[in-house]
């Protein structure tokens, strides 16, 4: 397999020159470097690395060039490599322009010339990018296939699965494939039961369970110890954060993730308003970030569920859902909110057929220029609009408030504004979904005057809202009347299950040494930096803990 490319791009040919040895000196060993002294140039090779199916991992674009500005560039090489990370380099007075491009081309990243040192002022940036890349990268296809039916909700939930712990694989729909139609045929006797996933070894799994998936493709099913100074239950960004900071302090960690690092915060196909992150991440980036940083620091993570929690001084007792059971001396809660259905006749039978609950990143693609439906008006359902209007023919959205801005934040609201393709329709709800093995048509209702409206859609993304997902812990540590964990002073505010003649610790619950943190705990502020927040500032508490054990 050819080496990726990072292609470099300036008229300056001094500036290229050095640019494109410093790139040399760094990235020669994994990538092939190529270089570019004009735009006409640079699309000739965007094209003839296109032709050759060469993956490009990154455009490094001077901003001000004669003919094509950098930014016209970029979107052009857009549209051959949308994948590929973008970079402007710029001078001090184009700063504008270069704020201005992370709207027009998604840009990721802006470098002011010039970059001396580039150990400090380039290669860090760079690192960060290509790591990324590296992790969502599509090379010539030699792994994981997913055979499957399109519509079919145990070949959709596989996928999900996979996307959302950053599995790479193949889709091939039994559908449009007769000669994997026949090798299914051959192997299982008929396609009844779908998906079948073959692996590269040659054996394969027949429409397989979550944990089958797991445990095959190398995903951590079981504990490698019986005790943990620390165990997380929940991978969202507060169990991730919580992760970091208490491996990071020297704690023996165990993170429990029953779905896939994130939560819900990974299923968002971008963050715009996180601190530090000007042109925004996905979720599912930040979630191999935080994922990674936490692994690194030496936590340990486990793909399984936790289905109970018992108390024996001075140890803690998890419960997984394998069957085995681990302790610990601290315990924190991040299991974050679960999804909340919709009832609503004919959906049911059509969720992963054209029916998704959240973003469904994945499925957005097999829908390309058809027309897609939102249900939802809060920030998930906005993001989840424009995603989907990037290959959508028409999207429309249902949402109940009389005005978008009630439960989104403005910049989300201009942009939907500002999306042509984006069609807002306030004050409707959503009355019944039809379709004949998939998803057909959707109907609604105007929720003042009464009048229905009927109209066609391959795709509904529903984004209603979510509930506590604290059922395991229910009659273990005290809830609220909504189902969330109370914690520190609001037990003894309460008066609620705290016994000790010591005041709670901070994020404590009822249960001693077993904390909550992020969407699952009472009163929190449900943002992704607050959840963060919560989660580091959590392992000051189990320190205070610990000390106590």
């Amino acid at each position: 397999m050819s080496k990726s490319v990072i292609l470099a791009v300036d008229d300056d040919r001094e500036v290229l020159a050095a640019i494109a040895s410093d790139l040399r000196r760094r990235y020669r060993d994994d990538y092939r470097v190529l270089s570019a002294d004009s735009a006409r140039e640079a699309m000739e090779t965007i094209q003839e690395l296109q032709r050759r199916a060469v993956p490009v991992a990154l455009f490094l674009v001077d901003q001000r060039m004669p003919d094509t500005s950098g930014t016209e560039l970029l979107i052009e090489a857009r549209k051959l490599f949308p994948d590929a990370k973008r970079v402007l380099l710029t001078a001090y007075a184009d700063s504008e322009a270069a704020i201005a491009a992370i709207n027009q081309v998604g840009l990721h990243h802006y470098l002011r010339k010039p970059w001396d040192p580039p150990d400090r002022n380039l290669y860090p940036i760079l690192d960060d990018l290509l790591s990324v890349w590296r992790a969502h990268a599509r090379y010539p296809y030699e792994g994981l296939r997913v055979a499957g039916s399109r519509w079919a909700p145990q070949s959709y939930r596989t996928r999900e699965f996979l996307s959302s712990n950053q599995v790479p694989y193949q889709w091939i729909d039994v559908d449009d494939d007769a000669p994997t139609r026949e090798l299914i045929i051959r192997g299982v006797g008929d396609l009844s039961r779908l998906p079948v996933v073959l692996f590269p070894d040659g054996t394969m799994l027949v429409a397989p369970s979550n944990a089958e998936l797991a445990d095959k493709v190398g995903l951590q099913t079981l504990a490698k110890n019986e005790f943990y100074d620390l165990v997380i239950v929940g991978g969202g960004p507060a169990g991730l954060a919580s992760a970091v900071y208490a491996s990071s302090e020297g704690l023996k960690v165990l993170l429990v993730e029953q779905s896939a690092p994130g939560g819900q915060a990974g299923t968002s196909s971008l963050i715009e308003n996180y601190l530090g992150f000007p042109s925004g991440l996905s979720g599912a980036d930040l979630a191999f970030r935080a994922s990674t940083q936490a692994r690194r620091f030496g936590t340990e993570m486990l793909a399984g569920a936790v289905t109970g929690l018992r108390r024996a001084d001075p140890y803690r007792f998890v419960q997984l859902s394998n069957g085995k059971e681990v302790s610990c001396h601290a315990l924190i809660i991040a299991t974050g909110m679960a999804v909340r259905e919709l009832n609503v006749p004919g959906l049911a039978p059509l969720v992963g057929a054209g029916v998704y609950y959240g973003a469904a990143a994945g499925e957005v693609s097999m829908h390309r220029g058809r027309d897609m439906c939102i249900v939802g008006g809060a920030n998930s359902a906005g993001q989840g609009a424009l995603f989907c209007s990037r290959s959508a023919r028409h999207v429309t959205m249902l949402v109940r408030a009389a005005d978008l801005g009630e439960a989104m934040s403005q910049y989300l609201v201009d942009r939907i504004r500002a999306t042509d393709n984006i069609e807002v329709m306030n004050r409707v709800e959503l009355t019944a979904v039809c379709g004949e093995g998939h998803l057909q048509r959707v109907d609604a209702r105007h929720i003042d005057s009464g009048e229905g409206r009927t109209f066609d859609a391959s795709a509904l993304f529903i984004f209603i809202g979510v509930a506590p997902h604290t059922k395991t812990f229910d009659g273990a540590v005290e809830l609220d009347e909504k189902g969330f964990v109370v914690t520190g002073p609001d037990l003894r505010r309460m008066a609620r299950g705290w016994t000790l003649d010591r005041d709670p610790l901070m994020f404590e619950t009822s249960m001693p040494g077993v904390f909550a943190v992020g969407d699952v705990r009472s009163g929190a502020n449900r943002r992704i930096a607050a959840a963060v927040g919560e989660g580091s500032a959590a392992v000051f508490s189990v320190h205070q803990y610990l000390r106590t054990v």
